[in-house]
């Protein structure tokens, strides 16, 4: 191998190094302005304002044989419930709350497990809603099914299993999942009890849990 050969291979290998090392640096750099950039990120979002909550006393209830009670009338027990009902997941006191306010205690309670049983729920939305639509068409509850059809649908129910169960029929079709969520509300409401088959495939399906699930959402 000749001098220049040498030279030429010493200034080759010198190049890549260069190269590499710029390479290495821009890495570096890129690194750096992303870690920056998450850092603004974090920081803008931990300095972000809290969602808005309703003033409570701009919340207007629905009564009928209730009044609609203002926030000037309530006592302070119903102004804790309100103030839980705003602070909560609903973040508003739509719903039969006008009339549980009577009673703050068992109110304030009830819309806890209310809240669990929708915001906390092991069953998927779909089956949460169709125990729901079943409850609601057992004792033609207009408000509950008008409340719970839309949300069924948009959660993934078929439309025509809501349709049957409108107009009183066992829906044809069912998911085994599905199935086993009708069979064991329909027995609960229709004969105050549940199979050992009804029990054993929610069971199965979802838990003991699950199975304590759909019991409070049908008895709420």
């Amino acid at each position: 191998m000749t001098a220049a050969s040498i030279a030429d291979a010493r200034n080759e290998r010198q190049a890549v190094a260069v190269s590499c090392a710029r390479k290495y640096h821009a890495m570096i750099r890129m690194l750096v302005v992303c870690a920056a950039a998450f850092a603004l990120a974090g920081t803008a979002i931990a300095q972000a304002p809290p969602a808005q909550r309703a003033d409570p006393r701009s919340v207007r209830l629905r009564g009928d044989r209730f009044k609609p009670l203002s926030y000037d009338e309530m006592t302070p027990a119903q102004k804790t419930m309100l103030a839980h009902l705003l602070a909560g997941p609903r973040a508003g006191a739509n719903g039969p709350f006008n009339v549980l306010l009577r009673s703050p205690e068992i109110g304030d309670l009830g819309q806890e497990f209310g809240a669990s049983t929708r915001f906390k729920s092991s069953l998927p939305q779909k089956l949460y809603e169709l125990a729901i639509l079943v409850t609601a068409r057992h004792w033609t509850s207009q408000y509950e099914w008008q409340a719970h059809h839309r949300s069924a649908l948009q959660a993934g129910l078929s439309p025509a299993i809501a349709d049957a169960i409108a107009q009183g029929r066992r829906p044809a079709g069912m998911q085994k999942d599905e199935e086993a969520v009708y069979n064991f509300v329909s027995e609960l409401l229709n004969t105050k009890h549940v199979s050992d088959a009804a029990f054993a495939a929610a069971k199965n399906a979802f838990g003991e849990r699950g199975v304590v699930v759909i019991s409070a959402v049908t008895g709420w």
